[in-house]
């Protein structure tokens, strides 16, 4: 009688954990942060009315079509924000290298520069995530990912300080353990 008892209750237990298996069939996602709402409707927070129309001075003088650009009735709260603020607003969209940083850039390119290199690392890191989530495909709960599939990428602060100060190199202190 107990032997059955317990035989029913194993059978149980593994019917319930293969019916919620059968619930994580979706696509897999290789995304690291999970920032999904349950929720299908708008983002009322991502709606920004447009500025309103204005009547040009003259009609000779309207600016080219610009698709997918910026238009002149939308709204800019960052810009609008600095200029509040006494600054210039065209300094938020920097064009070409800034003074200060170009023997920075001239530095670093001083090799040669390859074009691709964006999208070559962006390839990488996609194939890189989707390697390390195979085995999150069954997960019950939506979590962040990002620290567990680069935990062996990142440096250990303490280690690489004492690491150089070993070496003779002057250090600044490193964040506290936790």
């Amino acid at each position: 009688m107990m032997l059955t008892k317990g035989l029913n209750r194993g059978i149980i237990l593994i019917a319930a954990a293969l019916t919620l298996s059968a619930c994580a069939g979706r696509e897999r996602d290789i995304t690291l942060r999970v920032v999904q709402s349950d929720q299908s409707g708008p983002d009322e927070f991502g709606i920004i009315p447009g500025k309103p129309l204005q009547q040009p001075d003259q009609y000779t003088t309207l600016p080219a079509p610009n698709p997918g650009g910026a238009n002149r009735t939308d709204q800019n709260p960052l810009g609008d924000g600095v200029a509040a603020l006494g600054g210039n607003p065209a300094r938020l969209n920097p064009a070409g290298v800034p003074r200060g940083e170009s023997a920075l850039v001239a530095y670093a390119g001083r090799n040669g520069v390859d074009p691709n290199v964006r999208t070559e690392l962006a390839q990488q890191d996609e194939d890189y995530r989707r390697r390390k989530s195979v085995f999150t495909k069954f997960r019950l709960k939506r979590t962040d990912l990002y620290n567990k599939i680069y935990k062996n990428e990142t440096l250990n602060a303490q280690r690489e300080m004492n690491r150089y100060r070993r070496a003779g190199v002057p250090t600044p202190t490193a964040p506290p353990l936790n």
